[in-house]
């Protein structure tokens, strides 16, 4: 038993990884572990020659299963659907576990692209390109050729540099502008806020009908700064910031009085921004453990 739960453990941080990075959710996250757990504990262990591989496989399984069902529901979202954040203390030192889930990309901006990739091609992709799994692993775990499998990840490779080209930023370069961004919301200044955002910048807010955020994305420098230099027009006086971490990157957190309204995070080229990721639904920001 303590060889099966050795085991287990091993592997636990690299299951979690690959599940929220599919899933884009810590409870369903948990769920798909759970159930990876559930069929190890059932299997024929002594017929199982790599227990990584195994338990890799079934999760991956698990986690397309339940993704299918996920974007189903998804289309019936309101409004622009983003992932639960991950969202620790600034300056916090990660634990092992989480020093191992922000191993490789996390961000709120790549976990957006990421829902738009098939079931299928954002496991395969996930698995190449995050995870170092050959060709021959994946080919087995979605029950496909891996040539088959190499059209896939190369398909979805497209896709997510298409949607997302690499442009490497320091990340005092993105605290900076955070700050900047945070100032001129606070100063409700449109002109200061037009100054650092992209012509063709976005912001995305999540409130999943439960909390008052747009219902679809804001798209263009004048109409985001309008936005921005209004959206906490009615809180003013009240609103708090807090510099956190937000799947590995510079976020902060906003306030209203002492109860959490929305935690926000950007993607930048390190000049300018190039999206704003706000999520205000109230069911993903329940299990964020930061106060003022």
């Amino acid at each position: 038993m303590n060889q099966t739960l050795d085991a287990f453990a091993e592997n636990r941080g690299r299951l979690w990884s690959i599940a929220y990075r599919m899933l884009g959710s810590r409870a369903d996250a948990d769920d798909a572990v759970q159930e990876a757990w559930l069929r190890w504990h059932g299997a024929h262990r002594e017929e199982i020659r790599s227990p990584q591989a195994w338990l890799v496989t079934a999760t991956t399984r698990i986690c397309i299963d339940r993704l299918r069902t996920l974007r189903a529901e998804r289309e019936h979202y309101t409004g622009p659907w983003l992932p639960e954040p991950l969202v620790e203390e600034s300056g916090a030192s990660p634990t092992p576990d989480q020093a191992a889930e922000l191993a490789s990309d996390l961000s709120v901006a790549f976990l957006a692209v990421l829902e738009r990739l098939a079931p299928e091609e954002r496991a395969a992709f996930l698995l190449h390109e995050m995870f170092d799994s050959g060709y021959d692993d994946i080919a087995q775990i979605l029950g496909k050729s891996e040539a088959a499998c190499r059209q896939i990840v190369s398909r979805a490779t497209r896709r997510v540099r298409a949607d997302r080209p690499r442009v490497q930023v320091p990340d005092e370069a993105k605290r900076k502008l955070l700050a900047a961004f945070k100032s001129a919301i606070e100063a409700q200044d449109q002109a200061a806020l037009f100054k650092l955002l992209a012509p063709d910048s976005a912001w995305t807010s999540d409130g999943g009908g439960k909390a008052r955020a747009m219902r679809r994305v804001l798209r263009g420098a004048h109409k985001v700064s309008r936005f921005g230099a209004n959206i906490f027009r009615k809180y003013i006086g009240h609103m708090t910031f807090k510099n956190v971490v937000v799947n590995g990157e510079p976020g902060h957190a906003a306030f209203y009085k002492d109860n959490l309204l929305s935690v926000t995070t950007i993607r930048t080229d390190g000049e300018r921004i190039l999206d704003v990721f706000t999520v205000m639904n109230p069911d993903k920001l329940k299990d964020v453990k930061i106060s003022l």
